[in-house]
């Protein structure tokens, strides 16, 4: 009896062992599954995961940056396409998970989408029924900034923008434009500059330790280079930089360094410069000795002669402008996408409505403006453009009045601004637009 019931014993705890055996194994089994199946979901994700969107809209977290991120995968030998018109000008590049690593790191906004996500975006702009167009962006432009390399009392915003959005730049001057060195480059920079030689009209800070260095720094480089004015050598200086756009070049100039190079070219048979910058008297017929058919954008405009007057001509209305702060803005215009490809491209922004900024040359009087400039922003009500572009021979400029976007009225000596505090400034976009826009493909024109 007892023998009988030790082994019916035996035989049950065998089987409740067997059971539980196969229990635990199924349990392994799930336990398995579920720690494997993010994984091989994530795997599956991956390689349906065709692109990286960098949206451009207002989630974007920083605006500025992501203009960086675009560039650094052009230097990295990838393309872009850049969506115009579709959520703030976004940027679409295939997947890589180095790319997603570097928008987190430098703190973009970035979305994972899949092949069926991209073809819907991509019929979307191409649609002709919508103001959307793809640009493809094929190669990063090698910049550079034409800038004293010493420091210099106003900071400037394209080099402040330029570096926040971590895009290399060279700095060179006169002496490296005069050797012949623009051709290296495909995007060239002027900061504010006074190319007439009259050092930004500035002879009421003739006792300023800034002022004496900078005119005995031109003035040492002029002698070096074998001119015996300042202005003789910003004119060829001028000339070469126009010469480097006629051949192709993109060039992007802001606040004096837009009307005074245009002065300058024009005056390159006279004499605008009063005896305290240059030594000799100014030519008391210089106004009607100006050539206009040797510049870029203006035509038509009067000199100001006045030497303690911080205005050149009557191509910029800082001095005149009746324009209260709290409506100082301008606004972008609406250009076609598919048609009118290169101001798109120039005017892509999350907002169309741009706070106002002044600086040595604030606006340019529409009245002044040479035939086919393309005015791009504007504020009607002062009939002043602030932000205008034009093709010349085989290259492009654009002009961008005022100093700083994100600074109304800045001051000698005033701290740079710091952009981390406004990442995503629509002013500073437009600067970056033509950072990337020589990386366009160039399109067949439809005209």
């Amino acid at each position: 009896m007892f023998a009988f019931n030790n082994s019916k014993l035996n035989h049950n705890s065998f089987s409740n062992n067997s059971l539980f055996l196969i229990l635990m194994n199924r349990i392994k089994y799930l336990l398995a599954f579920t720690f494997l199946l993010p994984i091989v979901i994530g795997i599956a994700f991956t390689a349906k995961a065709a692109s990286i969107l960098i949206p451009m809209d207002e989630v974007q977290k920083d605006h500025l940056k992501s203009y960086g991120i675009a560039f650094w995968i052009l230097k990295n030998g990838d393309e872009v396409d850049w969506l115009l018109n579709y959520r703030g000008g976004s940027f679409m590049t295939k997947y890589d998970k180095k790319v997603e690593e570097e928008c987190r790191v430098r703190g973009v906004s970035c979305e994972v989408i899949a092949d069926a996500q991209v073809s819907e975006i991509i019929a979307q702009v191409s649609d002709p029924s919508v103001n959307m167009d793809l640009v493809k962006l094929e190669k990063a432009p090698k910049m550079a900034v034409y800038s004293p390399k010493n420091k210099m009392p106003w900071d400037d915003a394209v080099t402040l923008v330029l570096k926040y959005a971590e895009i290399p730049f060279d700095v060179i001057y006169d002496e490296e434009v005069l050797a012949g060195d623009l051709p290296k480059y495909d995007w060239l920079h002027m900061h504010h500059e006074d190319f007439t030689g009259q050092y930004s009209k500035f002879y009421v800070y003739k006792n300023e330790p800034w002022y004496v260095q900078d005119k005995k720094l031109q003035e040492e480089t002029a002698q070096k280079l074998g001119y015996k004015k300042v202005s003789q050598m910003k004119l060829a200086v001028a000339q070469h930089i126009r010469d480097f756009c006629a051949g192709g070049g993109f060039l992007f100039a802001m606040c004096s360094g837009t009307d005074t190079f245009d002065i300058a070219l024009s005056a390159a048979n006279t004499d605008i410069c009063e005896a305290m910058f240059d030594g000799d008297a100014a030519d008391p017929f210089a106004q009607s000795k100006l050539d206009y058919t040797q510049t870029l954008a203006f035509q038509n405009f009067t000199l100001d002669m006045n030497p303690f007057s911080h205005q050149f001509s009557d191509i910029d209305d800082t001095q005149v402008r009746q324009v209260d702060k709290t409506k100082d803005f301008f606004t972008l215009f609406d250009f076609s996408a598919k048609w009118d490809v290169v101001p798109s491209m120039l005017t892509q922004n999350h907002d169309k409505v741009i706070k106002g900024f002044m600086g040595l040359t604030t606006a340019y009087d529409i009245n002044k403006l040479k035939p086919g400039v393309t005015i791009m922003g504007e504020m009607k009500t002062a009939n002043e453009a602030r932000y205008i572009h034009g093709e010349y021979g085989k290259g492009q400029w654009t002009f961008y009045g005022g100093h700083d976007p994100e600074d109304y009225q800045h001051n000698v000596n005033d701290p740079p601004t710091d952009l981390s505090l406004h990442p995503n400034s629509p002013g500073y976009r437009l600067i970056l637009n033509n950072v990337l826009f020589p990386a366009a493909k160039k399109k067949k024109q439809k005209t």
